[in-house]
């Protein structure tokens, strides 16, 4: 599995885990439903800025996001 797309996968399993849907999330974000669900499927990567900026929101450690267990 590509590096995009396990980053994606912890990504969602975070956002769920915290009650979150993907408009919720992206309305935070001032982005479209359609644009953030192309992080969690790894069509899109993120930059550093979101990284920290989903971390922060999920509560979670880039290490979380980059674990590839």
């Amino acid at each position: 599995m590509e590096i995009a797309k396990i980053v994606g996968e912890n990504i969602k399993q975070a956002r769920k885990i915290k009650g979150l849907t993907q408009a919720q999330v992206a309305k935070i974000f001032f982005m479209t439903q359609q644009q953030y669900s192309r992080f969690e499927n790894g069509v899109f990567e993120l930059n550093y800025q979101q990284i920290c900026n989903i971390c922060k929101l999920l509560e979670i450690t880039p290490n979380d996001i980059f674990d590839f267990n």
